[in-house]
């Protein structure tokens, strides 16, 4: 995945709170099993050691639970103590520092040497390409930013911690992250902490805010199918990944494209990311055990499949995961 190193970057997408703290901590979460004041259910307590802080189809309680809020990734987390020990020294270390400030990524070749203004990159083309693509559709495009933070902060959800993972906020129209995520995706999880990893979750978010631009999240959310193989909960996220494909497909098109490389290397680390963040593999690899009853997101070749299919066409009519089967 490679920028046109002579493209200006948006900077005013991206709100850096890194290093600022986000205010309003949630409280016991981590160490001593702390669960944000709201119960584990099925989700279960430790597993051999590792502790399910945060699991995806409670995070609308999480957030508080008002509107609710889209596409978290669903990785566990260790606690504190845990992380800190299991931390890997030999991890990338092209992420700008906790603090660093995107203010000073200017151009395409400052995306393709630093982690966080490729972040700023990959939130201005997918910003830029949706603004092209949903006015074709019959509806108004509206910009959403990132916020990138470190350890906590407060959204339009109610507070959050990095250990939701990333995450879109319909409430403010916001994606949410925290860098670190793709360290411990790579070194906890067996995931690959690649541009294009960071691209597919990206695209996935934003998926989300097409949803909440359409209603489609709205209708979900009422139909209060939150869980289940074929639940709208699964079937939405599904969407997410079929329209990050859709982005993907069109990345390197138009006259002036800001990603001016997109190889099947990237796609196939994009695919990997999908099946990393399957319910199916989440469940199998931290309690051993698969129970489609609990699933919120869909299994790893479900997301796979449907990140192929917007990929393989190009074309948003092609992402109606509530149709049908999935």
């Amino acid at each position: 995945m490679k920028f046109d190193d002579n493209a200006k970057l948006d900077t005013s997408q991206i709100d850096d709170q890194r290093g600022r703290g986000g205010g309003g901590g949630l409280g016991g979460l981590g160490g001593g099993g702390g669960r944000m004041g709201i119960p584990m259910g099925k989700a279960g307590g430790g597993i051999g050691g590792i502790i399910l802080v945060v699991v995806l189809f409670l995070l609308k309680s999480a957030l508080g639970g008002s509107s609710g809020s889209g596409g978290a990734f669903n990785l566990p987390r260790l606690d504190s103590s845990q992380s800190q020990a299991q931390t890997d020294p030999n991890a990338a270390t092209d992420a700008a520092p906790t603090g660093g400030d995107t203010a000073t990524c200017r151009t395409g070749a400052d995306a393709n040497a630093r982690q966080d203004c490729r972040i700023v990159a990959v939130v201005n083309d997918v910003n830029a390409f949706w603004a092209s693509e949903l006015p074709r559709r019959g509806v108004e495009y509206r910009t959403a930013k990132t916020q990138l933070f470190s350890s906590d902060t407060q959204t339009g959800c109610g507070p959050a911690t990095a250990d939701v993972g990333p995450f879109y906020c319909p409430n403010d129209s916001k994606a949410y992250l925290d860098l670190g995520f793709f360290q411990e995706f790579e070194t906890k999880f067996g995931g690959q902490d690649t541009a294009f990893t960071e691209a597919y979750v990206i695209a996935h978010e934003y998926g989300h805010h097409i949803q909440n631009l359409l209603g489609i999240s709205e209708k979900v959310q009422k139909s209060g199918s939150e869980q289940g193989a074929t639940s709208g909960s699964v079937r939405l996220e599904l969407q997410a990944d079929c329209f990050a494909g859709v982005w993907a497909a069109n990345a390197t098109k138009g006259p002036n494209p800001l990603i001016v490389e997109l190889t099947q290397q990237d796609i196939a680390e994009g695919l990997d990311a999908a099946a990393k963040v399957g319910d199916d593999y989440i469940q199998k690899k931290f309690q051993g055990t698969v129970n489609p009853e609990t699933w919120t997101h869909g299994s790893s070749a479900q997301r796979q499949k449907w990140f192929n299919t917007g990929y393989s066409s190009g074309e948003m009519t092609d992402c109606d995961t509530f149709t049908g089967n999935i």
